[in-house]
């Protein structure tokens, strides 16, 4: 399974939860997990789906809820390890 697969997986895996919850609940909900949970990386690949990709795959709360997800800053290519 791809690095994208998974994330998708997991984002939807989250908005499966909300949507059992109060529909005005669920974007909110889903963008407050993604931020308090996952790491900026993770938040970075994300961000490179809906951007690049369209949200391919992802479940509708998860587009809905994008706007409200902290964009992590762009990456330093000073700090990444050689050869990554």
């Amino acid at each position: 399974m791809s690095h994208d697969a998974k994330l998708v997986r997991m984002a939807n895996q989250i908005a499966t939860f909300f949507h059992s919850q109060p529909r005005e609940e669920g974007p909110m909900g889903v963008a407050t997990h993604i931020n308090k949970f996952w790491e900026p990386r993770m938040r970075r690949q994300f961000f490179d789906i809906v951007d690049n990709h369209g949200g391919a795959g992802l479940d509708p709360l998860v587009l809905e809820a994008a706007p409200l997800v902290r964009r992590p800053p762009a990456e330093d290519p000073a700090t990444q390890p050689q050869g990554a």
